[in-house]
């Protein structure tokens, strides 16, 4: 039996095209941190992203996408996502296998890598109210701007229904 292989940047810029969404990439040296890539935000603008993937005692996961220096308490936040318990992070493997990433690169486009729908993906409503959003196209040493209705878009083409909510504070 052959693993899936996840979808590489060129398929989800494909993807994108295919949906007619534009958006735009920036290539730079591989961050995995929110304050390595502070070097960027005057090359890059709209809203920069913090990515929590976490999952509740029933192995519920979800994902939350929040603007990088924005907090999310995670004693509580599973009141409003819906889990059905406090939430952890999610283990690496579940991470690869679910939305095909590794810890550093970390993005809501993984949803392209989530067929099954194993992944509540969670967009802040703050984050939302950016024109535009800037993700990693799947690793993290590029960053991909796209309009915010876009990227719901985008997610809805996954088979995801993304829940816009305030999570954080």
């Amino acid at each position: 039996m052959t693993e899936k292989m996840p979808k590489t940047a060129d398929d989800l810029f494909a993807f994108l095209d295919g949906l007619g969404v534009k958006h735009s990439t920036k290539t730079h040296a591989p961050v995995f941190t929110v304050a390595e890539s502070v070097s960027l935000r005057d090359e890059i603008p709209g809203g920069h992203t913090k990515n929590l993937f976490v999952k509740d005692k029933k192995d519920q996961f979800f994902l939350l996408t929040v603007e990088e220096n924005a907090t999310v308490d995670l004693k509580t936040v599973h009141t409003l996502i819906g889990a059905a318990s406090k939430v952890s992070f999610g283990k690496p493997e579940k991470l690869m296998e679910y939305l095909g990433v590794v810890p550093g690169s970390v993005t809501a486009f993984g949803a392209i890598n989530d067929p099954s729908g194993n992944v509540t993906f969670v967009l802040d409503a703050d984050l939302m109210k950016e024109e535009f959003i800037n993700c990693h196209p799947l690793s993290n040493d590029a960053t991909t701007s796209i309009a915010s209705g876009d990227l719901v878009r985008f997610m809805e083409a996954t088979g995801h229904k993304p829940l816009v909510l305030k999570v954080t504070s």
